[in-house]
This record gives structure tokens, sequence and C-alpha cells, in this order.
């Protein structure tokens, strides 16, 4: 069983192939969604798409009108609250979709604190969670979360203020929870390669100057996205227009590669267990970025990236740092954006 609360992992995770079919392996594909994506389309067996409410939809339960807590990137918390009206009184929220799930899978257990974890208050007494409740008040939610996490005191009286709170760091104000009270740095090698184990194939092949230069890709977001949303086909951070397969190359790497601005050319990356892994048809830009390296947009170029290509501790995929070659298109490749 999979079970996705928003988000499009089919679109957003590496090797797009390899995705596709873990997703389609569960038996049951639930997604609970605020808009149809692609993960809706994986599906072997059986399926769910539970529509919830946006943030932007009014969300009334038990105890009144509901506010949810976002946090951005300056460390502010502040409450948000929706204005319109939902598009079905049928849609659910977030929560309480998930609170039903939980009443109806954990309703008679008891929550202890098992051996070797952290216990509240140092005490192993059972906890009973009234799952329901959470889903009338969020207010109760916020209050679970004070109690378990530094910084958020007085949680539900503190998102009243106006634009909320601040949530803290402590590096920001010089203070350094280390034994000296000083901040403390460490010396660390720069690798010998940005390039993953998995493809170590294309540093031998560099090395041994192939016929097809090498070239590192990396994944880029443009102006008109956020993570795996495209609003629009314009990227006003790099002058393109209309259309998101593109590739961005040094002007003297299309030179010694004999192509020009506009050419279709295809992808593709090396990895050391053979599989092929190419995208058609991106369209050349000539771009003021260091020899060597190419860049294009993400998530058309998730295909190329392995599933086993991940950083070192972080297992995060290496979409920053694919090795790739380049090759002519010989088919042409319809631009959806004309339609």
């Amino acid at each position: 069983m999979l079970i996705c609360l928003g988000g499009n992992l089919a679109a957003a995770a590496p090797d797009t192939d390899f995705t596709y079919q873990a997703i389609r392996n569960a038996e049951l594909n639930v997604q609970i969604s605020t808009k149809l994506n692609r993960s809706h389309l994986q599906v072997t067996q059986d399926a769910l798409i539970l529509p919830c409410l946006g943030r932007t939809e009014l969300d009334i339960q038990r105890s009144g009108i509901q506010k949810i807590t976002v946090e951005d990137t300056f460390s502010m918390v502040h409450a948000s609250t929706g204005m319109t009206e939902p598009v079905s009184e049928l849609c659910l929220s977030e929560i309480d979709i998930v609170a039903q799930m939980a009443n109806a899978t954990f309703h008679h257990r008891d929550f202890s604190q098992r051996a070797g974890s952290h216990q509240i208050n140092n005490q192993n007494a059972a906890i009973k969670i009234d799952w329901l409740a959470l889903r009338d008040d969020y207010g109760l939610i916020r209050q679970l979360i004070q109690n378990t996490i530094n910084g958020f005191e007085y949680y539900n009286q503190r998102i009243e203020q106006p634009a909320g709170f601040y949530l803290g760091n402590s590096a920001a104000r010089f203070v350094w929870h280390t034994q000296t009270k000083r901040a403390e740095f460490n010396p660390s090698n720069l690798p010998e390669s940005v390039i993953a184990d998995c493809s170590s194939d294309a540093q031998l092949q560099g090395s041994q100057g192939t016929q097809q230069p090498i070239l590192l890709l990396q994944s880029l977001r443009s102006h008109d996205q956020y993570n795996t949303t495209i609003y629009g086909m314009d990227d006003r951070y790099r002058g393109i227009k209309g259309k998101r397969n593109v590739l961005f190359i040094n002007p003297q790497d299309a030179q010694n590669l004999n192509l020009v601005e506009e050419q279709l050319v295809d992808l593709q990356s090396i990895t050391n267990d053979n599989v092929v892994r190419k995208v058609p048809g991106f369209s050349v830009v000539l771009y003021d970025i260091p020899q060597g390296n190419i860049a294009a947009y993400y998530p058309e170029t998730n295909p190329l990236v392995s599933i086993n290509s991940v950083g070192v501790d972080s297992y995060t995929p290496t979409s920053k740092s694919i090795p790739v070659v380049i090759t002519p298109s010989t088919k042409p490749v319809i631009n959806v954006a004309q339609g």
C-alpha cells in the first residue's frame, strides 16, 4: 500500500521509469490531493483519489474555523486561514482524512514508550490519543507540538500576534550549543570527483578520451515553477520564452560538439548498470555557464538520474552532477506548450 499526502512523487523522484514501476507495484495507491497529477496514473490494481481542501479554502470543523501554521524562509511561524468556499461540502481537510484513518486503525490502541526510546517526562506511561478531537480542533495538535518540540511554547497564543512569531536561530544570535560555547569548524577534504560511484564508468571514459565528450548536467527550476508544479513556460531568470525542453551549454562546448543555437539534441546519462537513460528533443541554448557543464530543467531530466545515484550519507539524488553525452536528435519532438 502507498499513501501519499499531497505532492507528486512520480514526477519528483529520480529515475522516472523505475519510480513509475515502483509506485505501480503497490496493490493500493491512495492519493490525498488538491489537484490531479501523474502519481494518480501509476496504478496496477486498486487506487483511491481523496480530494482534500486547499489552503485557500475555508476549513470549518466542530470547534469553528480552523487555522494551520506555516514557517517561512526567515523562521517566522504564522497562521493561515482559508477564505474561499470549498468546491464541495463533501471535500474534507487533510487533517480530517488522516485523523479518521488513524481513528479507524488505532482507536483501541494505547501508545506507550518502547524500550530504548525517549520517554515523555521520564515516565513509561501509556498515551491515549483522541484522533477525532484533533480533527475537531487543530489547536489541540499545536498543543501536542508545543509539548514535544522546543521553541513552540505558547504556540496557540503566539500565532495570534501580527505576522506570527520568530521561531529562532541560535547561530544567528551567535549562541553556540557546544561544550566550548564557541562555533566549531572541522576541515573536510574536497571529493576527488562529484560524480557518484554508480557512474564511475563516466570517469573512466573521460580519462580515455572517448569520441563523445562527457559533460556534467545539473537540473534546475525555472522562474514559473514551484517544485514539480509548472505555472508557466517562461523563465525570466534565463530569458526563456514558451518552452522548457532546453539545454543550457557553454558556446565553446557547443562549438566543439558542432552544435548550433536551437538545434535539437538528446541527452543520455552514463551509469555502470548499463541501463539506457535518455531524454530526447532538447533545444540548445548558448549560455554563460562554465565549460564542461550543462543545465536543463527539473523534472524533465529526472529520467537521467539513476535511483542508485545518491549523495554520501545524505542519500539525496545527485541531480546536480549527472554525467551525460549529447547527440543530435534523430526524431522531431512536439512542443507541448505549442499544442
